[in-house]
């Protein structure tokens, strides 16, 4: 068949979305990592159905390239704006996710701002902390992150036994009181990518129990991402909301 898409990019999370509101398109894991392969597809980090949603302004369904579901705050945010494309989003929006409801706004800047869910549990875990922001995240702080073995090291814990269902693993480096960088290696991808929106997430929940304060900017290597979050009286995290920029690349139509 004649697939039509649209390819976004979030701070250098990239991602092929599918206008799916007449529900026709089913995809084979086969056909998803086809379309994710940047020699013979259209080269992504995962690929993204928008359809409609009785129970709110629209649905967004994510796949990562070798066909599992999650969340992905980056590509969630690439929804939001392909939504508003196709009529379905305003400048306020509610759409349901692999973890349930979410909230966006597209900012007045062109950035799109969305809540997360919340987050009741951290654990300490291979010198670093382990939590789900959507997807299963590790977070350790290192020195020297330009130079450090992020894909080696990554592999090794996502594949940790520790984790049942496999993390992704991303490492930060203080760069000041309110600003880290980060580097990821994601699950499914199996590489490290540019941004990871739960990654970021995740990133600065763990940081603020090193003492930072929100909001907090992470610098990935494709851009920037802002957290801000409140933490209630039990210590769990609430209201986190994921800031960044989400563009279309180009349209097309592939044959698959």
């Amino acid at each position: 068949m004649n697939l039509p898409f649209y390819k976004y990019q979030a701070a250098g999370n990239d991602f092929v979305l599918i206008d799916n509101r007449d529900e026709s398109i089913s995809l084979s894991s086969e056909q998803i990592a086809r379309l994710c392969d940047r020699k013979f597809g259209v080269g992504a980090d995962g690929v993204i159905f928008v359809s409609e949603d009785p129970d709110a302004d629209y649905h967004v369904t994510y796949f990562n390239p070798d066909g599992t579901q999650s969340l992905c705050g980056n590509g969630c945010r690439s929804a939001v704006e392909l939504a508003r494309r196709l009529g379905l989003a305003a400048t306020h929006s509610v759409f349901n996710a692999y973890d349930g409801k979410h909230f966006a706004d597209i900012l007045t800047d062109g950035l799109i701002r969305i809540r997360m869910s919340d987050v009741d549990k951290i654990d300490s875990a291979l010198d670093g902390y382990y939590m789900n922001t959507g997807s299963p995240h590790f977070v350790r702080f290192v020195r020297g992150l330009d130079a450090y073995p992020v894909f080696d090291e990554g592999k090794s814990i996502r594949y940790n036994p520790i984790f049942p269902i496999g993390a992704n693993a991303n490492f930060i480096e203080r760069i000041d009181d309110h600003t880290l960088a980060l580097r990821t290696y994601e699950r499914g991808v199996e590489q490290e990518t540019l941004a990871c929106g739960t990654g970021a997430t995740a990133a600065a929940l763990a940081a603020s129990l090193e003492g930072y304060h929100s909001p907090i900017t992470l610098k990935a290597r494709g851009g920037d991402l802002i957290v801000d979050f409140k933490r209630d009286g039990h210590g769990n995290f609430t209201e986190i909301h994921l800031t960044g920029p989400a563009q279309m690349v180009f349209r097309g139509e592939i044959e698959i």
